[in-house]
């Protein structure tokens, strides 16, 4: 019996010891694997842009001409198995009228957010490092596969000790490396298709997604912005909004109450009556407007995966990382837009658009901005019942965006202030998802209900009570 003893205690000690090896060696390949990780990445993400920026020179400077589509496939091909901003910043691109050829604004859209998630492992020990060795205390219940990957983290449903449930955003490791590395390449291609075309100028294009995405990064930036709406919106029952768990938060870990619903596109699959149709978009347009108009702030990310449907109609918001707050004046200079168009008043246009950024917009300028401009409000201006773009295009304000891009090279180009780039998406991407609902609505009645009472004075008021209850500090 002793020496089964003793042979059995022998192989404990070994396995033992053979684990404790395992998870050294795990550990360094870990720690190798991120930074040879974060080289890899560079070298891809370079050597993808590199050949999109010799092409263009190419076409440019040599007159050869390339096929578009095909590289912008294998772009697209090459830079598909990368998490991190280069997918949002995709996303927002293709709202931008001609920020980039069109060829790579569709593939670069299409990157896939549902990315392959971190495996289990790498969970644990993300997990182990912001909320500590004994994590898994916090918890009754851990989900080992992520729900969803996107661009920046994953999400994993949990419930607490009390039964509560909860949805978990977890980042990725190293995204601060990923983010300096993508902006760095963005920048780079920027500047060189100014180059090829000077319709558009990027500097202030790439700032403001510079200044968003490293925003992004901080969950507890995200904390207060999930607040601020949380303040913003209460007295909507229409919109459910989760509840930050400070205790299980931290910068780079966001845990929230669980809110269900169903994807957009899988509820209008489901769902034939125009009426539910009509509730869930003027929800949408609620939801994002009510802040800019009553406290000037844009939620700049309508990504379809950011909000779910309740089967009422009601809609869930689940992402705050990419909002942006407002000057007051420029509120008024949006809605002083819409009424130079509506009476057809240059000379209010003119200070319209300086409000917005716009520096010393001339006559053509103004002539070609209030091409884009028309096709945005246009919904707005008319008081009937409509769908919000009646063309059978299916990307909203594609050919719109194809003209204004073609005057503004014969103008010498433009340079669009970092303001317009949220706003477009908002307005653009809110745009996709009313047509794929085909909703019949009267946007007139709608936003003059919003704004019927506007007054610069009160949101700054009102603005500066918002922020501070969430603990956001104004620029």
């Amino acid at each position: 019996y002793g020496d089964h003893r003793d042979l059995h205690l022998s192989i404990r000690r070994q396995r033992q010891m053979c684990i404790r090896d395992r998870d050294s060696r795990i550990q360094d390949e870990l720690s190798s694997s991120m930074t040879g990780g974060r080289l890899r990445r560079y070298a891809k993400v370079t050597s993808a842009m590199g050949g999109l920026a010799a092409r263009l020179a190419g076409e440019r400077y040599l007159g050869i001409k390339i096929n578009r589509e095909q590289h912008a496939s294998d772009l697209r091909a090459a830079l598909g198995g990368l998490k991190g901003p280069l997918m949002k910043v995709a996303q927002i691109l293709a709202t931008i009228p001609d920020a980039l050829p069109k060829e790579y604004v569709n593939e670069l859209s299409h990157l896939q957010a549902d990315a392959p998630s971190m495996g289990w492992l790498f969970v644990k020990r993300r997990m182990k490092a912001e909320l500590g060795e004994n994590w898994l205390a916090h918890f009754n219940t851990f989900d080992k596969q992520a729900s969803a990957a996107a661009s920046l983290g994953q999400v994993h449903f949990a419930e607490d000790i009390n039964g509560k449930k909860l949805a978990c955003k977890l980042q990725y490791p190293d995204m601060g490396s990923a983010v300096q590395a993508d902006l760095k390449q963005l920048k780079l291609i920027f500047s060189l298709y100014e180059k090829y075309d000077s319709a558009i100028s990027t500097e202030a294009i790439h700032e403001e997604l510079s200044d968003r995405l490293k925003e992004e990064l901080n969950y507890s930036h995200e904390v207060k912005n999930l607040k601020l709406y949380r303040h913003m919106l209460s007295d909507l029952n229409q919109i459910t909004l989760p509840n930050p768990i400070d205790e299980l938060s931290t910068n780079r870990l966001l845990t929230m109450t669980r809110i269900d619903g169903s994807k957009i596109m899988n509820f209008i699959a489901k769902n034939s009556d125009i009426k539910i149709r009509n509730q869930v978009a003027i929800n949408m347009f609620k939801a994002w407007y009510i802040p800019f108009y009553k406290y000037g702030v844009i939620h700049g990310d309508p990504h379809l995966g950011n909000y779910t449907i309740r089967p009422d109609g009601g809609v869930n918001l689940m992402d705050f990382g990419c909002i942006r707050i407002f000057r007051p004046d420029f509120v008024t200079g949006v809605i002083e837009l819409y009424k130079a168009l509506r009476d057809r008043d240059e000379e209010q246009a003119v200070n319209a658009y300086k409000s917005w950024g716009f520096e010393n917009p001339s006559k053509e300028l103004i002539g070609v901005l209030n091409i884009w401009a028309n096709f945005i409000y246009q919904p707005l201006l008319e008081d009937k019942v409509r769908l919000i773009n009646p063309s059978e295009s299916g990307q909203y304000g594609r050919e719109t965006a194809e003209k204004v891009h073609e005057e503004l090279k014969k103008i010498g180009g433009v340079k669009p202030p970092r303001e317009f780039v949220l706003m477009d998406r908002a307005a653009v991407g809110l745009g996709s998802v009313f047509m794929h609902l085909k909703a019949e609505i009267n946007w007139y009645k709608v936003f003059h209900d919003l704004v019927g009472d506007f007054d610069e004075k009160i949101l700054s008021k009102r603005q500066s009570k918002a922020m501070n209850e969430s603990g956001l500090i104004l620029d």
